[in-house]
Protein backbone atom coordinates (compact mmCIF):
# COMPACT_ATOMS: atom_id res chain seq x y z
CA UNK A 1 0.00 0.00 0.00
CA UNK A 2 1.50 3.36 -1.02
CA UNK A 3 1.25 6.33 1.34
CA UNK A 4 -1.73 7.93 -0.43
CA UNK A 5 -3.67 4.66 -0.34
CA UNK A 6 -2.90 4.34 3.36
CA UNK A 7 -4.05 7.90 4.03
CA UNK A 8 -7.28 7.14 2.20
CA UNK A 9 -7.77 3.91 4.15
CA UNK A 10 -7.36 5.88 7.37
CA UNK A 11 -9.91 8.55 6.31
CA UNK A 12 -7.10 11.08 5.98
CA UNK A 13 -7.60 11.97 2.33
CA UNK A 14 -10.32 14.41 1.28
CA UNK A 15 -8.94 16.22 -1.79
CA UNK A 16 -5.81 15.98 -3.90
CA UNK A 17 -4.88 18.25 -6.80
CA UNK A 18 -3.38 15.49 -8.96
CA UNK A 19 -3.47 12.17 -7.13
CA UNK A 20 -1.80 10.11 -9.86
CA UNK A 21 0.96 12.66 -10.34
CA UNK A 22 1.52 13.06 -6.61
CA UNK A 23 1.56 9.30 -6.05
CA UNK A 24 4.22 8.92 -8.74
CA UNK A 25 6.31 11.72 -7.21
CA UNK A 26 6.08 10.25 -3.69
CA UNK A 27 7.08 6.83 -5.00
CA UNK A 28 9.96 8.20 -7.05
CA UNK A 29 11.79 10.39 -4.53
CA UNK A 30 11.71 11.92 -1.05
CA UNK A 31 9.38 14.90 -1.22
CA UNK A 32 9.59 18.05 0.86
CA UNK A 33 6.12 19.13 2.00
CA UNK A 34 4.63 21.64 4.40
CA UNK A 35 1.71 22.43 6.67
CA UNK A 36 0.93 25.77 8.24
CA UNK A 37 -0.15 26.40 11.83
CA UNK A 38 -2.08 29.46 12.91
CA UNK A 39 -0.37 31.16 15.87
CA UNK A 40 -3.53 32.58 17.50
CA UNK A 41 -2.67 30.75 20.73
CA UNK A 42 0.51 29.46 22.43
CA UNK A 43 -0.96 25.95 22.27
CA UNK A 44 -2.24 23.70 19.54
CA UNK A 45 -5.64 22.06 20.03
CA UNK A 46 -7.25 18.76 19.05
CA UNK A 47 -8.26 20.06 15.61
CA UNK A 48 -4.58 20.75 14.82
CA UNK A 49 -3.83 17.04 15.21
CA UNK A 50 -5.19 16.45 11.68
CA UNK A 51 -2.34 18.26 9.86
CA UNK A 52 0.06 16.96 12.53
CA UNK A 53 -0.80 13.30 11.85
CA UNK A 54 -0.58 13.94 8.10
CA UNK A 55 2.95 15.25 8.57
CA UNK A 56 3.89 12.40 10.90
CA UNK A 57 2.74 9.72 8.44
CA UNK A 58 4.44 11.36 5.47
CA UNK A 59 7.69 11.76 7.41
CA UNK A 60 7.57 8.10 8.44
CA UNK A 61 7.15 7.24 4.76
CA UNK A 62 10.48 8.95 4.05
CA UNK A 63 9.46 12.52 3.19
CA UNK A 64 10.59 15.79 4.75
CA UNK A 65 8.12 18.02 6.60
CA UNK A 66 8.33 21.78 6.84
CA UNK A 67 6.34 23.39 9.63
CA UNK A 68 5.30 26.93 8.74
CA UNK A 69 4.28 28.94 11.77
CA UNK A 70 2.41 31.92 10.42
CA UNK A 71 4.04 34.88 12.08
CA UNK A 72 3.03 37.02 9.09
CA UNK A 73 -0.28 35.46 8.04
CA UNK A 74 -1.27 35.26 11.72
CA UNK A 75 -1.26 39.05 11.76
CA UNK A 76 -3.88 39.03 9.00
CA UNK A 77 -6.19 36.13 9.88
CA UNK A 78 -7.41 33.30 7.66
CA UNK A 79 -11.09 33.68 6.67
CA UNK A 80 -11.40 29.97 5.83
CA UNK A 81 -14.04 28.32 8.01
CA UNK A 82 -14.68 31.58 9.90
CA UNK A 83 -17.90 33.59 9.94
CA UNK A 84 -16.38 36.76 11.40
CA UNK A 85 -13.09 38.62 11.23
CA UNK A 86 -10.71 37.92 14.09
CA UNK A 87 -8.77 40.43 16.13
CA UNK A 88 -5.29 40.94 14.74
CA UNK A 89 -2.35 39.98 16.94
CA UNK A 90 0.49 42.19 18.10
CA UNK A 91 4.19 41.33 17.87
CA UNK A 92 4.64 40.29 21.52
CA UNK A 93 1.60 38.00 21.56
CA UNK A 94 2.64 36.44 18.26
CA UNK A 95 6.15 35.78 19.56
CA UNK A 96 4.83 34.02 22.68
CA UNK A 97 2.42 31.94 20.59
CA UNK A 98 5.14 30.94 18.13
CA UNK A 99 7.40 29.72 20.94
CA UNK A 100 4.66 27.56 22.45
CA UNK A 101 3.72 25.97 19.13
CA UNK A 102 7.37 25.24 18.27
CA UNK A 103 7.81 23.35 21.53
CA UNK A 104 4.66 21.27 21.03
CA UNK A 105 5.43 20.26 17.45
CA UNK A 106 8.79 18.95 18.61
CA UNK A 107 6.88 16.19 20.43
CA UNK A 108 5.44 14.79 17.21
CA UNK A 109 7.88 15.42 14.38
CA UNK A 110 11.52 14.36 14.18
CA UNK A 111 13.66 17.45 13.69
CA UNK A 112 16.91 15.45 13.82
CA UNK A 113 16.33 12.83 11.13
CA UNK A 114 19.01 13.94 8.69
CA UNK A 115 17.77 14.66 5.16
CA UNK A 116 14.17 14.03 6.15
CA UNK A 117 14.38 15.93 9.44
CA UNK A 118 11.59 18.42 9.97
CA UNK A 119 12.29 22.10 9.38
CA UNK A 120 10.46 24.87 11.22
CA UNK A 121 10.15 28.28 9.56
CA UNK A 122 8.25 31.51 10.19
CA UNK A 123 6.72 33.18 7.14
CA UNK A 124 7.42 36.57 8.67
CA UNK A 125 11.04 35.95 7.74
CA UNK A 126 10.35 36.27 4.01
CA UNK A 127 7.34 38.60 3.93
CA UNK A 128 8.12 41.45 6.31
CA UNK A 129 10.77 42.85 4.01
CA UNK A 130 8.47 42.84 0.97
CA UNK A 131 6.90 46.23 0.19
CA UNK A 132 3.22 46.54 -0.64
CA UNK A 133 3.76 47.82 -4.17
CA UNK A 134 6.37 45.15 -4.86
CA UNK A 135 3.99 42.45 -3.63
CA UNK A 136 1.21 43.69 -5.91
CA UNK A 137 3.62 43.82 -8.85
CA UNK A 138 5.36 40.50 -8.30
CA UNK A 139 2.54 38.35 -6.87
CA UNK A 140 -0.88 39.99 -6.95
CA UNK A 141 -1.05 40.35 -10.72
CA UNK A 142 -0.99 36.56 -11.26
CA UNK A 143 -4.27 35.65 -9.54
CA UNK A 144 -7.44 37.26 -10.85
CA UNK A 145 -10.26 38.55 -8.66
CA UNK A 146 -12.57 36.12 -10.49
CA UNK A 147 -10.36 33.19 -9.46
CA UNK A 148 -10.26 34.27 -5.83
CA UNK A 149 -13.99 35.01 -5.58
CA UNK A 150 -14.75 31.50 -6.80
CA UNK A 151 -13.18 29.97 -3.68
CA UNK A 152 -15.71 28.61 -1.18
CA UNK A 153 -14.06 30.31 1.80
CA UNK A 154 -14.34 33.73 0.13
CA UNK A 155 -17.81 33.23 -1.32
CA UNK A 156 -19.25 32.05 2.00
CA UNK A 157 -18.02 35.17 3.77
CA UNK A 158 -19.26 37.50 1.04
CA UNK A 159 -22.72 35.96 1.28
CA UNK A 160 -22.79 36.38 5.07
CA UNK A 161 -23.85 39.44 7.02
CA UNK A 162 -20.36 40.37 8.19
CA UNK A 163 -18.75 40.59 4.77
CA UNK A 164 -15.02 40.20 4.18
CA UNK A 165 -12.36 42.83 4.77
CA UNK A 166 -9.63 43.49 2.24
CA UNK A 167 -7.14 42.35 4.89
CA UNK A 168 -8.66 38.88 5.09
CA UNK A 169 -9.19 38.75 1.33
CA UNK A 170 -5.42 39.18 0.98
CA UNK A 171 -4.73 36.09 3.09
CA UNK A 172 -5.06 33.76 0.11
CA UNK A 173 -2.34 35.63 -1.76
CA UNK A 174 -0.03 35.52 1.26
CA UNK A 175 -0.45 31.76 1.70
CA UNK A 176 0.03 31.19 -2.03
CA UNK A 177 3.23 33.24 -1.83
CA UNK A 178 4.41 31.05 1.07
CA UNK A 179 4.08 27.95 -1.11
CA UNK A 180 6.00 29.52 -3.99
CA UNK A 181 8.74 30.76 -1.65
CA UNK A 182 9.14 27.33 -0.03
CA UNK A 183 9.32 25.70 -3.45
CA UNK A 184 12.13 28.05 -4.42
CA UNK A 185 14.03 27.98 -1.12
CA UNK A 186 13.60 24.34 -0.08
CA UNK A 187 12.29 22.43 -3.10
CA UNK A 188 8.89 22.04 -1.40
CA UNK A 189 6.39 20.40 -3.77
CA UNK A 190 3.41 19.56 -1.54
CA UNK A 191 1.18 21.39 0.93
CA UNK A 192 -1.11 19.49 3.32
CA UNK A 193 -3.88 20.66 5.63
CA UNK A 194 -7.53 20.36 6.54
CA UNK A 195 -10.17 20.44 3.83
CA UNK A 196 -11.09 24.04 4.71
CA UNK A 197 -7.61 24.98 3.39
CA UNK A 198 -8.10 23.50 -0.07
CA UNK A 199 -8.86 26.85 -1.72
CA UNK A 200 -5.74 28.46 -0.28
CA UNK A 201 -3.61 25.45 -1.17
CA UNK A 202 -4.76 25.33 -4.78
CA UNK A 203 -4.11 29.07 -5.06
CA UNK A 204 -0.46 28.32 -4.28
CA UNK A 205 -0.38 25.65 -6.99
CA UNK A 206 -1.91 28.10 -9.46
CA UNK A 207 0.48 30.91 -8.50
CA UNK A 208 3.48 28.66 -9.11
CA UNK A 209 2.12 27.69 -12.51
CA UNK A 210 1.46 31.31 -13.49
CA UNK A 211 4.95 32.36 -12.33
CA UNK A 212 6.64 29.61 -14.35
CA UNK A 213 7.56 27.49 -11.34
CA UNK A 214 7.37 23.70 -10.88
CA UNK A 215 4.11 21.80 -10.55
CA UNK A 216 3.03 21.96 -6.92
CA UNK A 217 0.57 19.61 -5.26
CA UNK A 218 -2.06 19.93 -2.58
CA UNK A 219 -3.53 17.30 -0.28
CA UNK A 220 -6.19 17.79 2.39
CA UNK A 221 -7.74 15.65 5.09
CA UNK A 222 -11.37 15.84 6.20
CA UNK A 223 -12.15 18.23 9.01
CA UNK A 224 -12.56 16.68 12.44
CA UNK A 225 -16.35 16.22 12.54
CA UNK A 226 -18.52 13.91 14.62
CA UNK A 227 -21.22 11.60 13.23
CA UNK A 228 -23.73 14.48 13.27
CA UNK A 229 -21.48 16.74 11.18
CA UNK A 230 -20.48 19.03 14.07
CA UNK A 231 -16.87 20.11 14.56
CA UNK A 232 -15.06 18.15 17.23
CA UNK A 233 -12.48 19.34 19.72
CA UNK A 234 -14.67 21.06 22.30
CA UNK A 235 -16.11 19.72 25.54
CA UNK A 236 -19.83 19.64 26.31
CA UNK A 237 -19.42 22.99 28.07
CA UNK A 238 -17.91 24.57 24.95
CA UNK A 239 -14.29 24.58 26.13
CA UNK A 240 -11.68 23.82 23.51
CA UNK A 241 -9.54 20.72 24.09
CA UNK A 242 -5.94 21.96 24.11
CA UNK A 243 -2.68 20.02 23.95
CA UNK A 244 -1.17 22.19 26.69
CA UNK A 245 -1.69 20.35 30.02
CA UNK A 246 -2.07 23.70 31.79
CA UNK A 247 -5.10 24.50 29.60
CA UNK A 248 -6.62 21.03 29.34
CA UNK A 249 -5.47 18.56 31.98
CA UNK A 250 -4.26 15.16 30.75
CA UNK A 251 -7.21 13.63 32.64
CA UNK A 252 -9.73 15.88 30.84
CA UNK A 253 -7.96 15.20 27.53
CA UNK A 254 -8.25 11.43 28.09
CA UNK A 255 -11.87 11.70 29.16
CA UNK A 256 -12.78 13.70 26.05
CA UNK A 257 -11.86 10.77 23.80
CA UNK A 258 -13.16 8.15 26.25
CA UNK A 259 -16.60 9.79 26.06
CA UNK A 260 -16.87 9.88 22.26
CA UNK A 261 -19.91 8.35 20.60
CA UNK A 262 -19.63 4.71 19.53
CA UNK A 263 -19.89 5.69 15.86
CA UNK A 264 -16.96 8.13 16.06
CA UNK A 265 -14.35 6.15 18.00
CA UNK A 266 -13.29 3.50 15.42
CA UNK A 267 -12.98 6.16 12.69
CA UNK A 268 -10.80 8.38 14.85
CA UNK A 269 -8.72 5.39 15.89
CA UNK A 270 -7.94 4.72 12.21
CA UNK A 271 -7.21 8.41 11.69
CA UNK A 272 -4.96 9.10 14.67
CA UNK A 273 -3.52 5.82 15.92
CA UNK A 274 -0.06 4.80 14.75
CA UNK A 275 -0.99 1.12 15.01
CA UNK A 276 -1.27 -0.95 11.80
CA UNK A 277 -4.67 -0.92 10.11
CA UNK A 278 -5.08 -4.67 10.64
CA UNK A 279 -4.78 -4.20 14.42
CA UNK A 280 -7.27 -1.33 14.35
CA UNK A 281 -9.72 -3.47 12.34
CA UNK A 282 -9.53 -6.11 15.08
CA UNK A 283 -10.24 -3.49 17.74
CA UNK A 284 -13.16 -2.12 15.72
CA UNK A 285 -14.65 -5.63 15.34
CA UNK A 286 -14.37 -6.29 19.08
CA UNK A 287 -15.84 -2.83 19.75
CA UNK A 288 -18.89 -3.55 17.57
CA UNK A 289 -19.39 -6.94 19.21
CA UNK A 290 -19.90 -5.31 22.63
CA UNK A 291 -20.14 -1.53 22.52
CA UNK A 292 -20.85 -1.38 26.23
CA UNK A 293 -17.16 -2.07 26.88
CA UNK A 294 -16.19 1.10 24.93
CA UNK A 295 -13.07 -0.65 23.68
CA UNK A 296 -12.43 1.67 20.72
CA UNK A 297 -12.83 4.74 22.94
CA UNK A 298 -10.39 3.36 25.51
CA UNK A 299 -7.76 2.47 22.93
CA UNK A 300 -8.15 5.85 21.21
CA UNK A 301 -7.92 7.75 24.50
CA UNK A 302 -4.85 5.71 25.48
CA UNK A 303 -3.07 6.20 22.15
CA UNK A 304 -3.71 9.94 21.88
CA UNK A 305 -2.98 10.74 25.53
CA UNK A 306 0.30 8.81 25.28
CA UNK A 307 1.16 10.61 22.05
CA UNK A 308 0.44 14.07 23.45
CA UNK A 309 1.31 13.72 27.15
CA UNK A 310 3.52 10.61 27.35
CA UNK A 311 3.01 7.01 28.46
CA UNK A 312 3.75 7.70 32.15
CA UNK A 313 1.10 10.43 32.30
CA UNK A 314 -1.38 8.13 30.54
CA UNK A 315 -0.79 5.44 33.16
CA UNK A 316 -1.60 7.95 35.90
CA UNK A 317 -4.68 9.16 34.04
CA UNK A 318 -5.96 5.61 33.64
CA UNK A 319 -5.33 4.92 37.31
CA UNK A 320 -7.23 8.10 38.22
CA UNK A 321 -10.06 7.07 35.91
CA UNK A 322 -10.27 3.66 37.58
CA UNK A 323 -10.49 5.36 40.98
CA UNK A 324 -13.41 7.49 39.80
CA UNK A 325 -15.18 4.35 38.66
CA UNK A 326 -14.79 2.64 42.03
CA UNK A 327 -11.42 0.94 41.59
CA UNK A 328 -9.04 0.13 44.40
CA UNK A 329 -6.71 2.76 45.81
CA UNK A 330 -4.07 0.22 46.86
CA UNK A 331 -0.63 1.51 45.90
CA UNK A 332 -1.94 4.74 44.40
CA UNK A 333 0.71 7.42 43.97
CA UNK A 334 0.53 11.03 45.14
CA UNK A 335 0.86 12.25 41.54
CA UNK A 336 -2.30 10.36 40.60
CA UNK A 337 -4.27 12.06 43.36
CA UNK A 338 -2.75 15.39 42.33
CA UNK A 339 -4.09 14.67 38.84
CA UNK A 340 -7.54 14.01 40.30
CA UNK A 341 -7.39 17.31 42.16
CA UNK A 342 -7.82 19.07 38.82
CA UNK A 343 -11.25 17.50 38.30
CA UNK A 344 -12.47 16.56 41.80
CA UNK A 345 -13.24 19.10 44.57
CA UNK A 346 -10.66 19.20 47.35
CA UNK A 347 -11.58 19.56 51.04
CA UNK A 348 -8.83 20.45 53.50
CA UNK A 349 -8.56 19.04 57.03
CA UNK A 350 -6.06 19.90 59.72
CA UNK A 351 -3.80 16.99 60.62
CA UNK A 352 -4.76 17.31 64.29
CA UNK A 353 -8.34 16.30 63.41
CA UNK A 354 -7.11 12.85 62.41
CA UNK A 355 -5.01 12.27 65.52
CA UNK A 356 -8.02 11.12 67.52
CA UNK A 357 -10.06 10.25 64.46
CA UNK A 358 -12.89 12.22 62.85
CA UNK A 359 -16.40 10.76 63.08
CA UNK A 360 -17.67 9.47 59.75
CA UNK A 361 -20.87 11.52 60.12
CA UNK A 362 -18.82 14.69 60.54
CA UNK A 363 -16.57 13.80 57.62
CA UNK A 364 -19.46 13.08 55.27
CA UNK A 365 -21.27 16.28 56.25
CA UNK A 366 -18.15 18.28 55.39
CA UNK A 367 -17.57 16.57 52.06
CA UNK A 368 -20.38 14.82 50.15
CA UNK A 369 -23.45 15.43 52.35
CA UNK A 370 -25.29 18.71 53.02
CA UNK A 371 -25.92 17.98 56.70
CA UNK A 372 -25.42 15.43 59.44
CA UNK A 373 -28.90 14.01 58.82
CA UNK A 374 -28.10 13.67 55.10
CA UNK A 375 -24.84 11.95 56.08
CA UNK A 376 -26.78 9.43 58.22
CA UNK A 377 -29.15 8.68 55.34
CA UNK A 378 -26.19 8.17 53.02
CA UNK A 379 -24.71 5.65 55.44
CA UNK A 380 -28.04 3.82 55.89
CA UNK A 381 -28.53 3.60 52.12
CA UNK A 382 -25.04 2.14 51.57
CA UNK A 383 -23.80 5.15 49.62
CA UNK A 384 -20.88 6.26 51.83
CA UNK A 385 -17.34 5.32 50.81
CA UNK A 386 -13.84 6.07 52.05
CA UNK A 387 -11.14 5.16 49.54
CA UNK A 388 -13.86 3.41 47.50
CA UNK A 389 -14.64 1.04 50.41
CA UNK A 390 -18.26 1.16 51.58
CA UNK A 391 -18.79 2.39 55.13
CA UNK A 392 -21.95 1.32 57.00
CA UNK A 393 -20.91 1.77 60.64
CA UNK A 394 -22.15 5.14 61.90
CA UNK A 395 -19.64 4.94 64.76
CA UNK A 396 -16.68 4.59 62.40
CA UNK A 397 -13.87 7.12 62.87
CA UNK A 398 -11.47 8.07 60.09
CA UNK A 399 -7.83 8.30 61.18
CA UNK A 400 -4.38 8.70 59.70
CA UNK A 401 -4.51 4.95 58.95
CA UNK A 402 -7.00 5.82 56.17
CA UNK A 403 -4.52 8.02 54.32
CA UNK A 404 -3.61 6.47 50.95
CA UNK A 405 -0.71 8.90 50.53
CA UNK A 406 0.97 10.97 53.25
CA UNK A 407 -1.51 13.81 52.70
CA UNK A 408 -4.66 12.52 50.97
CA UNK A 409 -7.58 10.12 50.99
CA UNK A 410 -10.83 9.91 49.00
CA UNK A 411 -14.46 10.21 50.08
CA UNK A 412 -17.36 9.27 47.85
CA UNK A 413 -21.11 9.70 48.16
CA UNK A 414 -23.23 7.52 45.88
CA UNK A 415 -21.78 6.53 42.52
CA UNK A 416 -20.02 9.68 41.32
CA UNK A 417 -19.84 12.38 44.00
CA UNK A 418 -16.14 12.42 44.92
CA UNK A 419 -14.06 14.60 47.22
CA UNK A 420 -10.31 14.54 47.75
CA UNK A 421 -9.47 15.17 51.38
CA UNK A 422 -6.15 16.92 51.78
CA UNK A 423 -4.45 16.97 55.19
CA UNK A 424 -2.73 20.20 56.09
CA UNK A 425 -0.40 21.09 58.96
Amino acid sequence: MNILDELAARDLLADCTDRAGLAALLEREPVTFYAGYDPTSPSLHVGNLVPVILQVRLQRAGHRPIVVVGGATGMVGDPSGKNAERNLLGDEELAANLAGIRAQLGQFLDFDAGPRGALLVNNADWTRGVGYLEFLRDVGKYLTINYMLAKDSVRARLEGDGGLSYTEFSYMLLQAFDFVHLARAHGCRLQVGGSDQYGNITAGCELSRKMGGPQLFGLTAPLLLDATGQKMGKTSTGERVWLDPERTSPYAFYQYFLNLADADAPRLLRLFSLRPLAVIDEIAAAHDADRGQRLAQRELARDLTSWVHGADETARVEEASRILFGGTLDGVQQRTLDLLAAVVPVVELDRTELSGGIAIIDLLSRTVADSRSAARRLLQQGGAYVNNLRITDAERRVTSDDLVTPTMFVVRGGRKDYRLVKICG
